[in-house]
């Protein structure tokens, strides 16, 4: 698929790797919807890539009819939606049973699968019967590519990320048979899943944290950068012939147990 005059929405689009990813579709020609729950810098993105060809909308992605509203907001600006780059999650760490005897909150477990996993396929259930129904044009074979996001704590979680990884695994899950499903539909969905990268939360660790992680990072020995998670969101958009991946990126790191 070509980029340039596609629309796509990106949620957790206005911070972190969705930020990076919004500004670099931006830059080769695409229409970026921001799906986020940060009214503040979705407004702010909106300012720094222009308001002509950038929208944000104030959307918890759990919610059926929150979603629905912002996509319609959405078709009325840019009339068509060809594609999702899901980077909206949260991440959670506590043990199952804590060493003071506190053991975890179910109400905790439940809000992260609630977005990671459910919110994800939210969005994703209901722009693909939006690009299901679009008129499509003689000339191009896809209608439409969604890319979602992982993690590399899908295979290998560590301790006190019961509720993150179990999250991040259903996401693996649902990209074989959502490819399968949406051949059908000519829709590709491909997951990336990541490893340690730069974002606002990284950097609030101490710089012993950080050389320690960079450490443990084969090769390059550093974090990912937000502009190579968005490269690879360009590639699986414009490679037709990727379809049902889960890819790693993550320069070889595996979480050893701790």
């Amino acid at each position: 698929m070509k980029i340039n005059g596609k629309t796509f929405i990106v949620t957790g689009g206005a911070s972190g790797l969705g930020l990076e990813t919004s500004r670099h579709l931006s830059s080769l020609g695409a229409n970026i919807f921001i799906m986020d729950m940060n009214e503040e810098n979705g407004r702010k993105v909106v300012e720094e890539l222009g308001s002509d060809k950038t929208m944000f909308s104030s959307v918890d992605i759990t919610l059926e009819d929150s979603v629905k509203l912002s996509l319609e907001h959405c078709l009325k600006k840019f009339k068509e939606i060809h594609g999702v780059i899901n980077c909206a999650g949260i991440a959670a760490a506590m043990r199952v049973v804590k060493r003071d005897g506190e053991i975890h909150p179910l109400d905790l477990f439940t809000r992260v699968v609630m977005v990671n996993l459910i919110g994800t396929f939210n969005v994703i259930r209901l722009v693909a019967d939006i690009i299901n129904k679009q008129n499509k044009s003689n000339d191009e074979e896809e209608k439409g590519v969604f890319i979602m996001t992982a993690s590399i704590a899908a295979f290998e979680g560590q301790v006190g990320q019961s509720a993150y990884s179990a999250s991040k695994s259903g996401v693996v899950g649902m990209t074989l048979p959502m490819a399968r499903e949406f051949a059908t539909l000519k829709i590709r969905i491909n997951t990336i899943a990541p490893g340690t990268f730069e974002t606002p939360m990284i950097g609030m660790l101490p710089q012993t944290a950080i050389k320690s992680i960079n450490d443990s990072i084969p090769f390059p020995s550093r974090m990912g950068k937000p502009k190579e998670y968005a490269f690879l969101c360009q590639h699986l958009i414009e490679n037709t012939y990727i379809n049902g991946e889960v890819i790693r990126l993550d320069g070889a790191l595996r979480l050893s147990k701790l």
